[in-house]
Parts: C-alpha cells; structure tokens; sequence
C-alpha cells in the first residue's frame, strides 16, 4: 500500500466493489460530472472498468483510497493513459460523499504524486477537471500543479457544455510533502 499522510492507496478488493458503484457510480449527477462519457447504470456483478481490475491493463493502475486510520473505504484513485514513452500520466480521484472537504482529495494527489515520480519514473503528470470542480483545483495547486489551459465548453454535462481546466506538474518541479 501507498501511504499518504491521511490515506492508503491499495489495490481494489472484492468488497469494496458494491460501495464505489452505490457511492460513486449510481449517483447520476456524480457519475456525469467524473466521467468523459453519458452517465449509465451499472449492473451488480458486471465487469465494468471502472469498478472491477484488469490487471493485464499496463496504461492504468487503479487504486481503492483508504483512511490510514481505521482502513476505512473513502473513495477511487487512477494514474491513466500512461505513456512509458513519453514518461507522461494523468491523475483522477473519486471520494465518497462522507469523505469529501476533510483534506483527502489533497493527501491522494500528493499519494499519486509520488507513485507517479517516484515510483514509475515519470517526467509529467496531468489533471483535467469541470471549471467548477474547485475541491480538485485546490487539491491539484496545493500539490503543485500549475493552470496550463482552460478547455472552454468541451464537456458535455447534464444538458450544458461546462469548461475544463488542464493542469500539468513536472518531476523537477514536484516538493514531495513530507510524512507526518
């Protein structure tokens, strides 16, 4: 397991698949605000990629974010679309309703941060977020990540077109928090 200061980064259990889907997933507004697609119903015991790993998968590593205290399930993590080639990722993080405004989003950046850099040797990481997704704005600049671009009108939201920010951070430019 990763360990941030307030959460774990680990790998996907069994268990926690029905809470992220009733959480997370079921939630249309939720699911159409997180998702690049039409939110759509997801059926129990599917083996949807957004729930259930494939570790054969080498472009994506999946995590279930966990509170160091306790282990208790808060929320998803993924460094996608990576490219070994140009030593480049995204980042993307869903919490659970409970778990939001207590500082996690900030703690699994900086988790992501540092598997990203640290662990797979990349040179840039990437965030893409809804103009309006202030906790991940916040979350992204407090670790670092600079506002290199606005995508104006380019999500397709619950009947209107909403902007999106892209944020970049380089390795030279990352200051690990430290542990504490």
């Amino acid at each position: 397991m990763l360990k941030g200061n307030k959460v774990g980064l680990r790998a996907r259990h069994e268990d926690d698949i029905p809470v992220l889907r009733t959480e997370l997933y079921d939630d249309v507004v939720n699911g159409s605000r997180a998702e690049g697609g039409p939110w759509r119903p997801i059926t129990p015991g599917s083996k949807d990629p957004r729930l259930v790993v494939d570790d054969s998968v080498q472009g994506s590593v999946p995590f279930s974010v966990v509170e160091l205290d306790g282990g208790t399930l808060i929320g998803t993590a993924t460094l996608w679309g990576i490219d070994n080639h140009n030593r480049c990722a995204h980042i993307g993080l869903g919490l659970l309703p409970a778990a939001r405004g207590k500082g996690y989003g900030t703690d699994v950046v900086a988790t992501l941060c540092h598997y990203g850099f640290v662990v797979r040797g990349l040179q840039r990481l990437q965030i893409e977020t809804l103009a309006d997704n202030f906790a991940m704005l916040r979350s992204a600049e407090h670790n670092g990540f600079v506002r290199e671009g606005v995508l104006r009108s380019s999500a397709w939201v619950l009947g209107e077109f909403l902007d999106e920010v892209l944020l970049g951070l380089l390795a030279q430019d990352w200051k690990p928090n430290p542990k504490g």
